[in-house]
């Protein structure tokens, strides 16, 4: 063998070390390549992400999806809140009726000037060109008044804010840093709708007169709305008391599976259904167990269950995935720490966990059930009227962070409980715990922490 071919020989070790090396130093290349551009991708999404919350919250604050159409042009709701001076209808709305029906100011849209004549006392709240004025301004939360080249009201529509938001009260009761998500309790909707001057196509669609229409949503009381009354027509429940329940928070939902008190469907299903067919906006929904005329008259015979309009006229559909981003990212508030008890907290803990077993239904840390959050009114201990008025006929198991924020109005979604340690005695006596008052109070005092 030739020296040559020994060096040859001698080398072939080497150089399949080298190859092997180098194969590797290039597959650890590759691997960087591919973990940086899996990196860009989840930056990419993160930022894409960001941009559809901040979509959503535009949208959840300002969006009418058109409804104006009927709120201004059906309705003339706008002429009621203008008043014959301002060249609507009747005495108008002022500032003080407004803010009495629990409609809320938003502080970030008044200027500078106008904070100190509020603080001042130099605005007269007690006329409706001031609401007028606050309107302009985009001030009145959930509300948007449309104004013609003369700067007269037009028109007016509704936004999710409407039901959805309070205020922080930080410059008065009712002017404030805007709470998304938290239930406006204060709202009366009803008076606000029975406020309108043409009630005419409420009352086609429940076959009755406008003055019967008026009675039924004047019944609803503040931070009640009835959003099954234009789909079964039960206006009323078999004891007399207005079929309305509380207006819910629309915060502390990521995880959470039924959205209503009632079940119906997830987050997404009920914006597109409020968006439609309760706030009167210009999309398409569908439903088609709308199409039971057994349980859903009204809504089966008006077609409530496939609503269709052309691509270029919906406003809605686009607009579901940012809202629904926007109302998941909505965390639960905590309440202060200094209006708590911690050792009464800690002790509600651990009976919440244990020989009360609330956290059977309600499973930390979504304080719901993971999954179908449904029970039957029979697992619960009460009557069926609400849960026979939607499709699967149960009660959600709400769940209980930042439950303290809208303790207005009672417990439950008809507001039959005043308190949570109402609905403490109510499960104590109907699941037979056997729980001391102490041990109540102190369950209370967990439940208030969330």
């Amino acid at each position: 063998m030739s020296i040559s071919n020994r060096i040859n020989r001698s080398k072939r070790p080497l150089l399949i070390s080298l190859f092997v090396s180098l194969i590797g130093f290039s597959g650890m290349v590759l691997g960087d390549k591919r973990d940086k551009d899996s990196d860009d991708k989840v930056t990419g999404n993160l930022k894409s992400a960001i941009r559809m919350i901040k979509e959503g919250k535009q949208i959840f604050r300002h969006d009418t999806f058109g409804n104006e159409r009927f709120w201004g042009g059906q309705l003339r709701l706008h002429e009621a809140i203008a008043g014959k001076d301002q060249g609507g209808v009747g005495s108008g709305v002022s500032p003080k009726t407004a803010l009495a029906l629990g409609l809320k100011v938003d502080v970030n849209r008044l200027p500078k000037s106008l904070r100190k004549q509020l603080k001042n006392g130099q605005v007269d709240l007690d006329a409706p060109a001031v609401t007028l004025a606050l309107l302009k301004l985009d001030a009145v939360v959930g509300v948007k008044g449309r104004f013609d080249i003369n700067g007269q009201i037009s028109s007016m529509g509704i936004t999710c804010a409407l039901c959805h938001t309070q205020v922080d009260n930080s410059f008065a009761p009712g002017i404030g840093r805007r709470l998304d998500g938290w239930a406006n309790r204060d709202l009366n909707v009803g008076a606000i709708i029975a406020a309108a001057p043409n009630l005419s196509p409420f009352a086609s669609l429940l076959g009755t007169d406008e003055s019967t229409v008026r009675t039924v949503l004047n019944s609803w009381g503040p931070g009640k709305f009835d959003a099954e009354l234009l789909l079964d027509g039960k206006a009323f429940r078999p004891d007399g008391k207005p079929a309305a329940t509380l207006i819910p928070p629309a915060f502390g939902l990521a995880g959470v599976n039924l959205h209503t008190w009632t079940g119906w469907g997830s987050v997404a299903h009920w914006n597109a259904l409020v968006a439609v067919l309760e706030m009167g906006g210009q999309g398409n929904f569908y439903d088609p167990r709308l199409n039971d005329d057994q349980k859903f008259p009204i809504a089966a015979a008006n077609g409530f269950g496939d609503i269709r309009v052309p691509a270029d006229q919906d406003l809605v559909t686009a607009k579901l995935p940012a809202l629904h981003m926007y109302q998941l990212s909505l965390q639960a508030p905590k309440p202060d720490d200094d209006s708590l008890d911690e050792y009464a907290v800690k002790r509600g803990e651990k009976l919440f966990n244990g020989k009360a077993n609330c956290a059977s239904c309600h499973v930390p840390p979504l304080y719901t059930e993971p999954g179908w959050n449904l029970h039957t009114p029979e697992e619960i201990g009460i009557d069926s009227f609400q849960s026979d008025r939607s499709p699967d006929e149960g009660y959600r198991t709400a769940p209980l962070k930042g439950l303290w924020t809208h303790n207005k109005g009672g417990f439950y979604h008809d507001g039959r409980f005043a308190t949570v340690l109402d609905v403490i005695n109510h499960y104590d006596q109907f699941f037979e715990l056997q729980l001391q008052d102490k041990e109540k109070l102190d369950l209370q005092e967990f439940v208030n922490s969330l």
